[in-house]
């Protein structure tokens, strides 16, 4: 009697997505313990519909599906379910128009479908047959759930294309599995317990390849690219928690991913298309194209409780149907799927990790249509949203950047073509982490980071063979970007808390615990901790949505969608959070050519953007708000806030040792067609190699935005007296801070080493504030607002250089200046030994040196659609020459000093006394102010002037 509660589950999804099945002969296969389904076609349609993306289906088949039912030991063997070959293609729909309900309707739709389910169902009770005695319900119910939980999905060469303009992106997987394993994530066949109320499950796919090729007019593909990634193996982890036994979906959910290795190869043609790819997935998550993000999000949580509506809906109906033999129905199963309402995509992905059907609920009285609807409506209304992780690892990756060339395979004029690639740049990345954390919509944190990463220049670029391997150059000199440190001197930081980390609570038996608080999340996750765990690089996105009126998580802050009611009654709450650890930047010949070939190929396409900027037009239907609106408004107003740090940050700027620079720059600049100009001269390394060393102990960069500015800024742009506090929120407001920024002269030597820096800029700090007004034509009759507003304040500033450092200075800036290459002897070496002296040796001919110095620097900008003002002020100046003296001591030769007293500038004192401002309350130096009219016609034809 088995076969009639498992065969309607599992024929209920194989007939949902499959064209043309014949239901009688796939019920006589199962029953027969294997079915074997050859070259089907699956329902592009159903697919769209459920998985409701802004994708349309060209195709999707399936070669081979294999189900084997083992009927004799379904309580201790898996039934394994499996797909040779499938293959599907999909490209972005035309005009990306999506027709989604409203919350209202779909609830009222499903509302309406679940009444005429709740009136359906007792009917088919009433006059199904007693069940079996030899199989209770309360068995029954645990069989299945212990099948279903066990089931075994094998897939073999999935075949993904997506195809756009003159791309096609393909995904080929020759392997995937998924099945259940037990506490040490070994196969087992499981099942959840009042003790263990644990679900997990592995997915392992192997041999996973993705290209990314160009095709023609035709649609064919002409050269085959080199694959972005090939016959890379990674598996999952899948934790599912229960609360109890009768909880109908988990509680926790954590889905984890680990890659031991992962190898990107990138081509100059590919580099265009890849960039259109992140481009399209960032428009699609801010809803930029066919505003499918604002349709989804729209009364988001009313729309979670329909999804979730819709699991317990179809898990109430399955397990109705699974109590009575299929036999006293006969085909009704199938029958009443095209009238009934369709399960989302979120039902079908829950299928495969059921809930827990309660004995309670199978001996319920199902005696009238308004008590079965109660019992459901409480139902639903108790569900809450999971907590679900997800994460993404990877323990080393590499990234390499090729250039392609055409080749001919032999001699002959008109012999086939094939592309050749050459290595030019390579990334190496270690100990990756991507996390998020959700709890529907009131919670969102996403967390990246990594614990190493650095930079390195392979063979040659544009005809320099500067690394190929007759050079025999070392790794530390083809290293140009070094950050954070090694795994094997961090460790295992980076799995902290996952399904891969044996220390995490979900691998010894307990409960995991989840900072789901703002407040307690950002004193957790701190710059600090981060930077503890990863090394080189962290981010944090935090979203948090809380409601202020005691109506629970609402729906989008009003703004989103234009609206003015309930103004107020959410506050959202977005912050950024990036830092990056101590780095090492070397700009040399061969990093900076690399690094502007990428931009060249990058900006060498002629795809459209997915969404233009849309014209600031003011709209004239405006409501104004009363004085409770504006009240409402002036309590909280949601941001953006954006910060960047970076640490210890290290950049030398070497002299050229070849500059090809006219071939790029006008590429970048002017947007000209590239040069293929290649350079055939020998390349010869200088040595020593003169450089700028900067070094910046510390760089913060804050930005905050309005999160709704477009109707913020309307809304209060047609207020006729707006505050302080509301104009203040329609500005994008920028701070950066410099501290700790000195600079000086050092030298490479042949060993790769370093001499002490020579001191040009001694340590100083400085800070930069700009706000920027958003929608500025929605202010034009207000001709008084600040438009762009600028504040650079810097306490103190010296420069100092010798005649020796000056040169070489100025051969550095020469050697980037004029193009080709440098001659060894523009820096001859009398003029490096005054430069770098000996450590210890006094000179016997002291150079003189320059210093000059400012002090209480203060600059600010200010414009408005009436006027343009600069204004500033300076402390004090110094300019003056040190010279050594007699005894030892520096004599000081002041050129240039402000302010200064002169009354005893006759005496000879005068001239060698260091003179400082008697107090900081004495007057600047200079002060000026320049006001600059803007738009006379505009001013005069307003009626301002």
């Amino acid at each position: 009697m088995l076969e009639s509660y498992v065969t309607p589950i599992l024929m209920s999804y194989v007939n949902r997505y499959i064209k043309n099945l014949k239901p009688s002969d796939l019920q006589l296969s199962l029953w027969g313990g294997d079915v074997v389904l050859s070259k089907l076609e699956l329902k592009l349609d159903v697919l769209e519909q459920e998985l409701k993306l802004p994708f349309t289906f060209l195709s999707g088949h399936i070669h081979e599906l294999r189900i084997h039912v083992p009927w004799t030991k379904l309580g201790s063997e898996p039934v394994v379910i499996t797909i040779n070959t499938m293959e599907c293609i999909l490209k972005l729909k035309d005009g990306i128009q999506d027709d989604h309900e409203s919350c209202g309707s779909n609830s009222t739709n499903r509302s309406a479908t679940e009444n005429t389910k709740s009136s359906v169902k007792p009917r088919r009770i009433q006059q199904a047959a007693p069940t079996d005695p030899d199989l209770p319900p309360g068995y029954v119910q645990s069989l299945i759930r212990r099948v279903v939980n066990n089931v075994n999905i094998v897939i073999n060469n999935l075949i993904l294309k997506y195809v756009e303009d003159d791309i096609v992106l393909s995904v080929n997987i020759t392997s995937a599995e998924c099945y259940t394993v037990d506490e040490l994530w070994d196969r087992a066949f499981m099942d959840i317990s009042a003790t263990d109320l644990v679900l997990r499950k592995v997915i392992n796919f192997s041999d996973c390849t993705v290209c990314l090729d160009k095709r023609n007019a035709s649609g064919k593909i002409e050269f085959y690219q080199d694959p972005l990634l090939y016959k890379c193996s990674f598996r999952t982890r899948l934790h599912f928690t229960y609360d109890n036994l009768n909880s109908k979906m988990p509680s926790v959910i954590k889905i984890h991913t680990l890659v031991e290795s992962l190898k990107l190869s990138i081509t100059d043609q590919q580099l265009p298309m890849f960039i259109r790819i992140m481009q399209l997935g960032i428009a699609l998550y801010y809803g930029e194209i066919g505003n499918f993000k604002d349709v989804e999000t729209e009364d988001s949580a009313c729309h979670n409780k329909d999804m979730l509506g819709n699991i317990t809906g179809a898990e109430d109906e399955t397990r109705i149907d699974m109590q009575y033999p299929a036999q006293y129905k006969g085909q009704e199963l199938y029958s009443q799927q095209d009238e009934e309402q369709p399960q989302g995509w979120v039902s079908w992905a829950w299928s495969f990790v059921p809930a827990i059907v309660s004995y309670d609920d199978g001996e319920e009285d199902y005696t009238g249509n308004d008590s079965t609807l109660t019992i459901h409506q409480q139902k639903v209304q108790t569900l809450k949203d999971p907590i679900v992780s997800v994460g993404f690892y990877c323990t080393k990756a590499t990234v390499t950047f090729k250039l392609t060339e055409m080749q001919a395979e032999s001699s002959s004029y008109y012999s086939p073509q094939k592309v050749k690639s050459k290595e030019v740049l390579c990334w190496e990345q270690e100990g990756t982490t991507i996390e998020a954390l959700m709890m529907g919509d009131p919670f969102f944190d996403c967390q990246i980071g990594f614990v190493g990463c650095r930079a390195m220049c392979l063979k040659g670029i544009m005809g320099v063979k500067d690394f190929e391997e007759n050079m025999n150059r070392s790794e530390t000199e083809a290293s140009f970007f070094i950050c954070g440190e090694n795994l094997s001197t961090k460790g295992l930081t980076y799995l902290t808390n996952s399904l891969f980390d044996y220390r995490s609570p979900e691998n010894n038996g307990t409960r995991a615990e989840f900072i789901l608080d703002a407040a307690h999340h950002k004193e957790t996750y701190t710059e600090i901790a981060g930077m503890q765990r990863f090394g080189a690089f962290y981010m944090d996105y935090l979203y948090t949505m809380e409601s202020t009126s005691g109506k629970g998580s609402a729906n989008q802050q009003d703004f989103s969608t234009g609206k003015n009611e309930d103004l107020g009654t959410v506050q959202e709450k977005s912050t950024k959070t990036l830092v990056v650890g101590p780095l090492d930047f070397r700009l040399d010949s061969s990093s900076v050519h690399r690094i502007l070939k990428m931009i060249v190929c990058a900006l060498e396409h002629e795809y459209e953007p997915y969404s233009r900027l849309k014209p600031e037009i003011k709209d004239e239907n405006e409501t104004i708000l009363n004085p409770e609106e504006v009240a409402s408004l002036e309590e909280y107003i949601p941001t953006r806030h954006t910060s960047v740090t970076l640490l210890k940050c290290t950049c030398t700027i070497f002299m050229a040792e070849f500059n090809l620079l006219d071939c790029l720059l006008p590429v970048i600049i002017g947007g000209k067609n590239s040069s293929n100009f290649m350079n055939t001269a020998n390349f010869q390394s200088l040595r020593p190699l003169p450089s700028i060393q900067i070094l910046v102990d510390k760089i913060n960069l804050e930005h905050s935005v309005p999160m709704y500015a477009e109707h913020l800024v309307h809304v209060v742009s047609s207020l006729t007296q707006p505050s302080d506090n509301l104009l203040h929120y329609c500005y994008v407001h920028c701070y950066l801070k410099i501290f700790g920024f000195q600079a000086g002269l050092t030298s490479l030597d042949v060993s790769g080493s370093y001499c002490l820096p020579v001191p040009i800029i001694p340590s100083f700090s400085t800070a930069l504030y700009g706000k920027f007004l958003k929608f500025p034509t929605c202010w034009t009759k207000r001709s008084q607002i600040v438009i762009t507003e600028g504040i650079f304040e810097l306490p103190n500033l010296t420069i100092q250089a010798t005649r020796a450092q000056t040169l070489l200075l100025q051969a550095i800036y020469q050697s980037w200046s004029h193009i080709g290459n440098v001659s060894s002897s523009a820096v001859n070496e009398i003029l490096m030994n005054e430069v770098f002296q000996n450590i210890g040796v006094k000179s016997k001919n002291p150079l003189p040196t320059l210093e000059g110095s400012i002090q209480n620097v203060e600059l600010k900008y200010c414009s408005t659609s009436l006027v343009k003002c600069a204004s500033g002020t300076m402390g004090s100046i110094k300019i003056c020459a040190k010279a050594p003296g007699d005894s030892g001591k520096e004599k000081l030769i002041p050129l240039l000093q402000g302010p200064s007293d002169t009354k005893d500038l006759h005496s000879t004192k005068w001239l060698n006394e260091s003179r400082k401002p008697e107090s900081l309350l004495a007057p600047d130096l200079i002060a000026f102010t320049v006001h600059v009219p803007q738009y006379m016609d505009y001013c005069h034809n307003s009626g301002l002037l």
